[in-house]
């Protein structure tokens, strides 16, 4: 009978089930109860941060970063083609332009030289996103932003316990982003998080998050804002998360360590990178990418595994290929190949924190099986 092997299931083992009780017990389950105020200074505390605002998901955390800074109509933003669609909503939905930039084939990140070619007068800020596990080079990127007077804003929803040159992902640029969906490090089932150094920031993020109450005047407003708030109930168990996140990087590295050693003859694919000389990878995801040698296509390879009971991932659909954005008129003539032939040849392979030796065992098997190795 063959297994099956979901892609991502969070590792819930820690003190979720005790602080959720309380919750429940002690009556707050709103976004006004107390584990929502510990969650924020823990994960600020995590991202060298002085301010954590917690929110309903990593997308509209984006929203009120690019609210907060102001970004507005005609203004543009650098972007990598290799990410989730949030990323250019945020930009889209102020009204702003997002202007995308291709990633390197190996790191499949973002890089400073193609950035740095599409700076210009209408330029207001890069947002820095780091992709499955590995970090962009941030120096250099910073570099570029303080030369043309730049805001950065740092997109960590994939780096819960990631650091470059020993600083923590998420300690970047004015402000960042987390994600805690369930495939993340740390998760709350849904919710996000604002982390920043400005104050001015910090007091912005909040207000328009909470529907732009006024704090003299309750239900009073001067602008529209959202209702961004996270709940208690999910606030409780991030809490429980982050006292086991470096449990949790320690795990991923080893189980993405035992990929690398089971696949490392696998005929036709490209493995990710296990250390850069500044950072070492977490392996939020364990991506594969097929080499122009392979006659399958990801989309061929998933199938076939999902035949056997495991479940894979396709990698992002690059930004400037989304229809919704091509028939509003952006990105004619953009071209970025790199994202465009890993969004064909590249998927991830399952890497949820509940991952067991044997599941992982059977998965390099399936892929042995199907694609071969230098050995046969």
């Amino acid at each position: 009978m063959k297994q099956f092997v979901p892609v991502n299931e969070p590792l819930l083992n820690g003190n979720e089930e005790k602080y959720l009780v309380d919750c429940i017990r002690t009556g707050w389950i709103s976004s006004e109860g107390p584990y929502v105020k510990k969650f924020e200074a823990s994960m600020a505390e995590i991202a060298g941060r002085e301010f954590g605002i917690a929110v309903s998901n990593g997308s509209v955390a984006l929203d009120l970063a690019i609210t907060a800074l102001g970004i507005t109509k005609g203004d543009e933003v650098i972007l990598p083609a290799h990410t989730i669609i949030s990323c250019a909503a945020a930009i889209y939905r102020a009204g702003a332009v997002p202007v995308v930039v291709d990633c390197c084939p190996r790191t499949y990140n973002m890089t400073a030289d193609l950035i740095r070619e599409k700076v210009n007068s209408k330029t207001k800020a890069i947002m820095l996103v780091h992709i499955f596990g590995l970090p962009v080079e941030v120096d250099q990127i910073m570099d570029i932003a303080s030369e043309h007077n730049l805001f950065v804003i740092e997109d960590a929803a994939e780096a819960h316990g990631l650091s470059y040159k020993g600083r923590p992902c998420g300690s970047f640029g004015d402000i960042s982003t987390f994600s805690f969906y369930p495939n993340k490090h740390v998760t709350t089932g849904e919710g996000g998080m604002v982390v920043t150094n400005d104050p001015t920031l910090a007091e912005k993020c909040r207000y328009y998050m909470n529907l732009c109450f006024n704090n003299e005047r309750r239900f009073q407003h001067d602008h529209l804002g959202w209702n961004y708030r996270m709940t208690n109930l999910q606030a409780a168990v991030g809490v429980a998360q982050i006292e086991q996140l470096d449990k949790f990087v320690k795990l991923k590295r080893a189980m993405g360590m035992r990929y690398l050693e089971g696949l490392s003859d696998v005929k036709h694919i490209q493995l990710p990178i296990k250390s850069l000389d500044y950072a070492d990878n977490i392996f939020w995801v364990f991506p594969i990418v097929l080499k122009d040698s392979c006659h399958l296509d990801s989309g061929q390879l998933r199938a076939l595994l999902g035949e056997k009971g495991v479940g894979t991932r396709p990698f992002f659909w690059p930004i400037h290929k989304q229809n919704v954005f091509k028939d509003d008129g952006f990105f004619k003539n953009v071209s970025c190949p790199v994202s465009e032939n890993i969004a064909t040849r590249g998927l991830y392979l399952p890497s949820g924190m509940a991952l067991k030796n044997s599941q992982i065992d059977y998965v390099i098997g399936q892929v042995i099986d199907i694609l071969g190795t230098t050995n046969k």
